[in-house]
């Protein structure tokens, strides 16, 4: 028998059936600007509409879903994780005063499995459709002998666009600025490297019923990450000005808060202003970790962070509530040494 690419163990024809598959949920996420067909060499988006802008601004953002992966393999639903990816990418841009314009995902698997690839792009697509991005291409890499055959790891690329004049950057903060949080679907996609040392990664585990989160473990951990791209855009048509803004990741309050601060000036956040979700209860008590590690480490119940001028907030509350998002008022900007205190 002569070589070939399907004996070295990629296969094409696997390739085509889930291009097919994917076709129907990528159609979904198209935007007039779209150029051309899926399959091409290259994913084309007009950027008309930019001339209306006077200082158009790109901005972009890439990132994966972590070892979340690792649970979605564990519990064999691959249908959510997509939203995790784009959510990563396309709040980071929004928190920016972005719009997101277009989405690539990119999936490297140890085999492909044409309704499994699909399942994972469907996902990615319904993440598109939340955050109004097309989704203009993407790859799926078949890897053979690199990761096992039933592995594979997601990850992409968002590219927005913001008026520079819209941009927050968090020059304009004052004093007595206030600090509103938007609640978070649960543990979002950072800190699961903690998670998995916590829970036992066992299908057993993550089918365990617990009262306190009125399901499963494992749905509780999976629960995909929010896209607050609409929230964001809601406040900004309400005329609210967000003054500065922080997408609530990895490393927690400590490190993300500070990151949309200048320098003179401090954030104050207050631990009991908001719910804090029981999945964090139960990590704490079962991995027995420290308060300060879990504000370190995870969004504990708030995925944005945004500080507006004291008399706006009641307008901006009623926006982020319009767009179907739950905001507290949290806290507070004082002047002072640049960083976070939580009291």
């Amino acid at each position: 028998m002569g070589m070939d690419y399907k004996n070295a163990g990629v296969d094409i024809e696997a390739g085509y059936k889930s291009v097919e598959l994917m076709k129907e949920h990528v159609k979904k996420t198209m935007r007039p600007e779209v150029l051309g067909g899926l399959g091409g060499f290259s994913g084309a988006f007009s950027l008309a509409k930019i001339k209306e802008m006077e200082e158009p601004v790109l901005m972009s953002g890439t990132d994966g879903c972590g070892t979340k992966v690792k649970l979605a393999m564990l519990m064999d639903k691959h249908d959510t994780i997509g939203i995790d990816a784009v959510a990563m990418c396309v709040n980071d841009i929004a928190c920016a005063g972005g719009e997101p314009l277009f989405f690539l995902d990119y999936i490297a698997c140890g085999k492909n499995y044409p309704e499994k690839i699909a399942a994972i792009v469907s996902g990615v697509a319904e993440g598109c459709l939340q955050s109004g991005a097309a989704l203009i291409g993407g790859e799926t890499a078949e890897h053979p002998g690199l990761m096992p055959e039933d592995e594979y790891d997601l990850a992409g690329f968002a590219v927005g666009v913001c008026d520079k004049k819209e941009m927050i950057t968090g020059e304009d903060l004052e004093d007595r600025d206030v600090l509103i949080g938007m609640a978070s679907s649960g543990v979002h996609s950072n800190g699961f490297s903690l998670v998995r040392k916590v829970f036992e990664m066992t299908k057993e585990s993550l089918e365990t019923y617990y009262d306190s989160l009125g399901c499963t473990l494992g749905e509780a951990l999976l629960t995909p990450t929010k896209i607050y791209v609409k929230a964001l855009r809601g406040i900004k048509d309400a005329g609210v000005a967000i003054k500065a803004c922080s997408h609530i990741t990895g490393g927690g309050f400590y490190e993300n808060i500070p990151r949309m601060l200048k320098d003179g000036t401090h954030a104050v956040v207050k631990k009991d202003s908001y719910p804090i979700p029981p999945i964090f209860d139960l990590l704490a008590e079962t991995g027995k970790i420290e308060e300060q590690m879990m504000y370190n480490t995870f969004n504990m119940g708030l995925g944005m962070v945004m500080a507006v001028n004291p008399a706006d907030v009641d307008k901006a509350m009623e926006a982020i509530k319009a767009a179907g998002e739950t905001p507290y008022v949290v806290g507070h900007i004082e002047a002072g040494e640049k960083g976070v205190t939580l009291c």
